[in-house]
């Protein structure tokens, strides 16, 4: 049991007023066994209504407007959250997949998880799997097997995918951030007719160095019947438990993306994200991002994704 302290700021300046700001939020912590919401205090520009709501995924979700112009919009939370997960993940190795292939059968939404995207590197794709899933292996070994695969093959490299990357430009790389091993990760998996579904959240300080740590993240669940979701970091060649924060689930970046919105007006936006993520015996990790993005069109309705992850990629 652990109980962490989280500091999210994601604040967007523009060089004119824009109004009419309609925006989507999926920052409140996922409600589970596994992690107990203590404390959240969100704090927007103008004080909005946000109406909540949840969604197909069973994230809860908020919206709301800033009608009046405005140069400035932050979204501030602040969260208290300890996570209830034990330290060594017990998850079972004797559940082979003709069991699985009878449950999903029965349920739609993971029917939706195991189907796989169109990729154009199909041959790449089935030379990885014919690596990981010979005949009779557990479902839990495929898939811890197909997260050390990508942990091996991929090299962890910042700044040379953005939040836009394909899974083809992925492997073509064979580099990338948590975001891009994730997708990579899904898609695997749904090949071999696993359900899988992409995670965003935070990875907390454990003292052990690993990648995303004080920052936001990504990673993966896989379903595994008789169990359920069991998460794997593929990022970390880890299986998630009390250090992972979730956020949100869903089929992938787009499904969880925290903030997203629209507004009016013809301006020029910069944005600036900021996280610190502390520990329970004080010590903390931060992370602070700034983006310059594309100046819109005049009296163009431009669709943006103001997240915490715009401009910086999942880590």
């Amino acid at each position: 049991m652990s109980i962490f302290r989280i500091h999210h700021i994601t604040k967007y300046e523009y060089d004119r007023p824009v109004k009419e700001s309609v925006n989507n939020i999926t920052i409140y912590p996922y409600q589970s066994a596994d992690q107990e919401t203590l404390q959240q205090e969100l704090v927007i520009t103008g004080n909005p209504d946000v109406f909540t709501y949840t969604d197909y995924w069973g994230n809860k979700e908020g919206t709301f407007n800033l009608l009046t112009p405005h140069r400035e919009m932050v979204i501030e939370s602040k969260l208290l959250i300890r996570t209830l997960a034990l330290p060594d993940i017990q998850v079972p190795w004797d559940v082979f997949m003709p069991e699985l292939d009878a449950v999903i059968g029965s349920d739609l939404q993971l029917l939706e998880l195991a189907r796989a995207s169109p990729v154009k590197a199909v041959s790449v794709m089935y030379d990885y799997i014919n690596q990981i899933a010979p005949a009779n292996k557990n479902i839990t070994q495929i898939i811890a097997d197909t997260c050390d695969l990508i942990y091996t093959h991929f090299t962890y490299i910042k700044g040379i995918t953005t939040i836009e990357s394909t899974v083809d430009e992925i492997l073509e790389k064979k580099a990338g951030v948590c975001q891009d091993f994730a997708h990579v990760m899904l898609e695997l998996l749904r090949m071999m007719n696993i359900p899988a579904r992409y995670v965003s959240g935070y990875i907390c300080p454990n003292k052990n160095g690993m990648r995303g740590e004080g920052a936001t993240h990504a990673w993966v669940e896989a379903y595994i019947p008789g169990y359920g979701w069991a998460g794997i970091d593929p990022t970390n060649n880890v299986w998630v438990t009390n250090t992972h924060v979730r956020l949100a689930v869903g089929r992938n970046f787009t499904s969880c993306s925290p903030v997203k919105g629209t507004f009016k007006g013809p301006a020029r936006q910069s944005l600036s994200v900021y996280v610190s993520v502390g520990y329970e015996d004080g010590e903390t990790f931060e992370e602070l991002n700034s983006v310059q993005l594309q100046k819109q069109g005049e009296n163009e309705v431009p669709e943006i994704i103001i997240d915490t992850f715009a401009g910086q990629q999942q880590q």
